[in-house]
């Protein structure tokens, strides 16, 4: 934060008091980040990291996402379909079946989806980090 008084603001306080308070505050929230692409996934957990959430993960395989599931109390999940040819679809069904919300986050355009994932929250690659965050907090 900039000293009272001094006229100095770098924008980095602000930025910082917007995620932790703004309308994307996650704070609290268990997440579980599924996705295969290193730098996408450091990515997506520190943004959610810096909005206040503890992140699971995150995780880039099948057998990775299916034992965090089973292992951890999860409140929230992004979840990439494709994990390097193998389908994250086991990992929904298993959320869905907990009732635990879930974003898609996914190169797949809906219609490639299976039937009952097509209603599902979902971002397309190449997607902002912030609207990511906006449905996680939704």
């Amino acid at each position: 934060m900039p000293e009272a008084g001094s006229g100095r603001d770098d924008g980095k306080a602000r930025t910082l008091m917007q995620f932790r308070f703004g309308p994307q505050d996650l704070h609290g929230l268990r997440i579980l980040v599924v996705e295969d692409e290193p730098y996408l996934a450091i990515a997506i957990a520190e943004a959610m990291r810096a909005r206040g959430a503890e992140v699971i993960g995150p995780v880039g395989t099948l057998e990775e996402a299916m034992r965090a599931v089973a292992s951890h109390w999860i409140d929230r999940a992004v979840i990439d379909i494709d994990l390097s040819g193998e389908m994250s679809f086991e990992v929904t069904d298993r959320l869905e079946a907990a009732g635990i919300p879930y974003v898609l986050a996914t190169g797949f355009s809906p219609e490639a989806l299976p039937e009952r994932l097509r209603g599902k929250p979902r971002l397309e690659k190449p997607y902002r980090i912030e609207a990511l965050a906006g449905l996680i907090a939704a």
